[in-house]
């Protein structure tokens, strides 16, 4: 059903959140109250406990989703699927795709070395001291030439 390569068929949040917990050395409890207490501290850690929270959040979209059709299914008589049962087989494939988009941003994010991330997190100002010129309405005259 999912397109996400390199996960084996099984709970991808649970895999990822083994991930998380080997690469930072803190259980993922510990490591979200580190995080909420100090996000700044470390922000490949503060990316990583957000990026799995989105990640659970869509993942129990796709389990509500996967609830709803199959009880529709249990319902539904005969042998062609009607207009409701078709749209929630859309929304449980919508909320796939979302998760394993999820699981992919979660495991990019675990990929990346942590000096990386950190180098990356603090956008670079712009400023400009410098005013536009006006452009003149009128062609300037020029005064003292021949007639």
């Amino acid at each position: 059903m999912s397109d996400t390569p390199d996960f084996p068929d099984g709970d991808i949040a649970a895999l990822l959140a083994a991930q998380i917990e080997t690469r930072f050395g803190l259980a993922l409890a510990e490591l979200t109250l580190a995080v909420n207490a100090a996000p700044r501290a470390h922000t490949s850690a503060t990316y990583a406990v957000h990026a799995y929270g989105l990640l659970t959040e869509a993942q129990s979209a796709l389990e509500t989703a996967e609830d709803a059709l199959v009880a529709e299914l249990q319902t539904a008589a005969g042998d062609v699927l009607d207009d409701p049962v078709m749209d929630l087989a859309h929304q449980v494939y919508e909320a796939v795709e979302l998760r394993d988009a999820r699981a992919a941003a979660l495991r990019a994010l675990l990929e990346t070395p942590a000096n990386q991330a950190r180098a990356s997190t603090r956008p670079v100002t712009r400023l400009t001291t410098t005013l536009p010129t006006a452009v003149p309405t009128q062609p300037a005259r020029i005064m003292g030439s021949a007639r």
